[in-house]
């Protein structure tokens, strides 16, 4: 079955980096848009980041300049490069990606999350 697998969370100190990854496997006939969305404790999940096949790139204002979404489209993986991260953008960081499986539907599958924890 189609999984994507998230790695690269952990804590950092303020105005430090990370680099995020997901890779999807599994049965895919085709990718669309991959994306990075959040979700913090008692707040709803909300979108970080989105790239499409083509490489059109969109970003949350609270991360533009900051944050940059690549994606490698020969291994079906997503990057998520985190620079000058805040105590605000502590959250669980999960991969989102539109997958085309062997039904011949569209899906939108989710990985796992990752933590990412930033102090102050």
């Amino acid at each position: 079955q189609v999984q994507l697998v998230e790695s690269g969370g952990g804590l950092v100190q303020a105005g430090g980096s990370l680099r995020l990854s997901c890779a999807a496997s599994g049965p895919i006939f085709g990718v669309n848009t991959m994306a990075w969305y959040r979700q913090a404790p008692g707040k709803q999940r909300e979108s970080v980041a989105g790239i499409t096949r083509g490489g059109r790139t969109n970003y949350a204002d609270s991360v533009k300049g900051r944050f940059s979404i690549s994606a490698d489209n020969a291994k079906n993986t997503v990057y998520l490069q985190m620079n000058s991260l805040k105590p605000e953008d502590t959250a669980v960081y999960y991969c989102n990606a539109d997958i085309l499986n062997p039904t011949g539907r569209w899906g939108a599958y989710w990985g796992q999350g990752t933590q990412v924890t930033v102090s102050s």
